[in-house]
């Protein structure tokens, strides 16, 4: 699968802008849009999901390995009948300080830049303690910080990005941080490749409260 991922890196469709924002405090310096051809695409789909990616100019991550990591993460969420109908990747021109996680400074980010939401954001690093891979904001734990709501924020290497990646989307898509004890099961506490399975209660309550909460459409 990876291998297959990198042959289409060059076919991207991309484009360069310089878009100035807030008094050009916050820059869309590129933009990055994966051909649908690339989505898992489930059998009997009932909802889509349109993703947004940001990332920083001159930050760790490469978007090459970010978008590669989310396409590979698209087929565990797409069990539970949803598609991923867009993935759009921006990267950002910013004062350095937006480069880590930390909530007062990532809430001033958001107030100063609007971001599509879900949006994964990836940072160089968090200053939570205690720090975390990532870090899953949905509506239920945004009360007092709304401006990060409906976000998810990785730390520069975080294991088992992809599996990483669908996990935290669930947690945001169900607003619910609840993990699961099943085996193989994908909200275990320790994402790791093995487990990848969603039950149907999972599933069930992901598209009712996604939908709910304007994070996918209906079919």
């Amino acid at each position: 699968m990876r291998l297959q991922l990198r042959c289409f890196i060059a076919t991207w469709s991309f484009t360069m802008v310089a878009v100035a924002v807030a008094a050009d405090t916050v820059r869309v310096v590129e933009t990055r849009s994966v051909p649908p051809e690339y989505f898992a695409k489930a059998a009997a789909a009932t909802h889509d999901l349109k993703l947004s990616l940001y990332a920083f100019k001159n930050s760790h991550w490469k978007p090459d390995d970010i978008v590669n990591a989310v396409v590979e993460a698209l087929p565990l969420i797409s069990q539970c009948g949803v598609n991923v109908a867009n993935v759009e990747l921006r990267v950002l021109d910013t004062p350095v300080k937006y480069r880590f996680f930390s909530t007062p400074v990532s809430r001033e980010l958001l107030r100063e830049f609007s971001v599509t939401k879900p949006a994964l954001v990836f940072v160089d690093d968090t200053y939570s303690r205690p720090a975390y891979d990532a870090e899953a904001i949905g509506l239920s734990n945004a009360q007092e910080r709304p401006e990060l709501s409906n976000t998810i924020w990785f730390a520069y290497g975080a294991q088992d990005l992809p599996h990483a990646i669908a996990h935290e989307l669930v947690h945001v898509l169900s607003d619910n941080g609840e993990h699961s004890n099943a085996p193989q099961n994908l909200m275990q506490p320790n994402t790791a490749p093995s487990n990848t399975r969603l039950t149907d209660a999972q599933c069930n309550r992901l598209r009712s409260v996604a939908q709910s909460n304007g994070l996918i459409t209906k079919r």
